[in-house]
Order: structure tokens, then sequence, then C-alpha cells
């Protein structure tokens, strides 16, 4: 969510969005896939389950709002609620540069009323724009401020080791699922997307404008790996929880951390390929209906 915010920011920096052309062009890169996970969910819960079809399509109109959809589709209604308040965003950064700090802290603020109110954030901290909101804006600004994160090595360094030293803390308090009860109730979570986007915001801005990218042969990897990464996202569901649970039955006990990241290596390269498939037979043939949204 910061990277879609810096990539947002960059694509349109002193250019003029066609705001209809730019959601096209947004719901024909992220529907088809989607639709098609959603089916196969239905498919599992309706056929093979004990859901009935009427409650399953609650569900699916219900995510327009909430974060409903299965699969990680919660983050996609994230980005829709995200892609609705963009021009928004766009507009008051022009205004004034820095009223994208305005934003963060009336959404800290309604983090805290939400937190007094309910004795408990985590939920719309974590899977809501309410917290969320922090990193797509942290993204903008980081391309904003890009100049004085270049090159900042030693600014990197600090923030990755205060950032590991901060979710260390997290953790040992019991990180998301191991506190008293769930939702949590500490009060970390008012401020925890904030810290999260302010590393990753920095860490991104760093990256992208203190090197000489080139496209040999490994970055060409890399970058296609991103193009895959949204087919990977969705369709993961699918294969590596069944696989960790044979895997944890039959062969290795994955609750020895160096066997679960071995794991997880395993799985992701498992996963590049099967990526690929749903990214050139799923969402490719749809990406040729896109419009020119941006205006120099």
């Amino acid at each position: 969510m910061t990277l879609s915010g810096y990539l947002f920011a960059k694509l349109l920096d002193g250019k003029r969005i066609l705001y209809p052309a730019f959601i096209w062009n947004r719901f024909l890169r992220l529907t088809p896939l989607l639709l098609v996970v959603l089916l196969f969910v239905g498919i599992q819960r309706v056929l093979f389950g004990n859901t009935a079809i009427l409650d399953y399509a609650k569900v699916l109109v219900l995510g327009f709002i909430k974060p409903a959809w299965p699969n990680g589709g919660w983050s996609i209604t994230v980005e829709f609620h995200f892609y609705l308040i963009l021009p928004i965003l766009l507009f008051l950064t022009k205004q004034w540069k820095y009223a994208l700090l305005g934003v963060i802290l009336v959404a800290l603020i309604t983090r805290i009323f939400l937190y007094q109110k309910l004795g408990q954030i985590q939920m719309f901290s974590y899977w809501t724009i309410v917290g969320r909101i922090d990193q797509f804006v942290l993204g903008i600004l980081a391309f904003q401020f890009r100049q004085y994160i270049a090159g900042r090595h030693f600014l990197i360094i600090g923030a990755f080791l205060i950032f590991s030293l901060f979710y260390w803390y997290f953790d040992s308090q019991g990180g998301f699922y191991r506190t008293s009860s769930y939702p949590s109730p500490s009060p970390i979570w008012i401020y925890l997307p904030t810290v999260e986007g302010l590393f990753y915001s920095l860490s991104i801005a760093w990256y992208d404008n203190s090197f000489h990218h080139t496209r040999g042969k490994l970055s060409n990897f890399i970058a296609q790996i991103g193009t895959y990464s949204y087919s990977i996202y969705l369709t993961h569901f699918f294969i590596v929880f069944k696989l960790a649970n044979a895997i944890d039955h039959y062969m290795i006990d994955l609750s020895n951390i160096n066997m679960a990241i071995l794991f997880s290596l395993l799985s992701f390269f498992i996963m590049v390929p099967i990526g690929y498939l749903s990214y050139r037979f799923i969402e490719l043939p749809f990406l040729k209906f896109r419009t020119r949204y941006i205006v120099s």
C-alpha cells in the first residue's frame, strides 16, 4: 500500500489524471482474477461446505465496504477506497506541500477516538482504510521529499534498526494474535500503521533514487515476479496453507523457525510459475482494453 502511494505519485507527478479512465484501468487490472478467486471460494463454501449461496452473496456485496472478501480480498477493498479518495489527496498536495501530514494527523486522531470508544482499534487499523491511509499517504510524501532521502544510507540503516526493535517489541507483546484477546486491546495499533508506513516509504524512496538500476537477467527476473505478485498474492491461499499442513503433518515440524523460513522460500518459488499462468491467461487478456488516463 505504501508502494501504491509512491508509484501513483511518481506516475502522476506534474500531470493531470483522467479519473474515469484511471478507475477503468484499475478495474481491468484487479477485477478478472478477483472474480475467479471469489468464484472458486464460493464453490468451496457453497458446494463443499455449509455456506448458503445467499449468505455468500451477502459477503460479496459487503466486500465493497468492509473487509469481507476472502483470500486477501480485504486489501483490494482498501485499495479501492484509496482510489476513491486519490483525487482529493492529489488536490490537497497541489494546494499545500505539507497538507498530507494533516491527513495522517486526522487518521491518528480518528484511531484514538475509535480506540477510546471501542476499547480496541486492531480491526480498523489492519483491515481498513482507517489504518492503511497512513501508508498510502506516506508513500506519496516519500516521493515528494525523495531528494532528502536519496543516498542517505546511514538514515536507512538507522531506520531499519529502529523498525526491527519496534517489531521485536510488538511481537514480544503478543503481536497480531497472541495478546490477551482478539482483537487486541493494545493501543499500539493506533500508531502501528504509521510506523510501518514511515519505514516502508523511506526504504522505497531510498531504493528508487539512490542506485542505478540495471536491466540484467536478475533484474528482469525480479521485475517479472513483481508483474506476477498480484497473482501470487490472491492464489497462494489455495496452495500454500494446504502444502504447509501436509508438510507439517508428514515431514517437518514447521514450528521450527528455520524450517518455516525454508518452507516460505520454497513456497514462494513454487508460486512464481502459478502466478505466471494466472497473469498470462486470466489477467493479461483484459489489459488490452486499458485506456490512457494521464495527460501531460
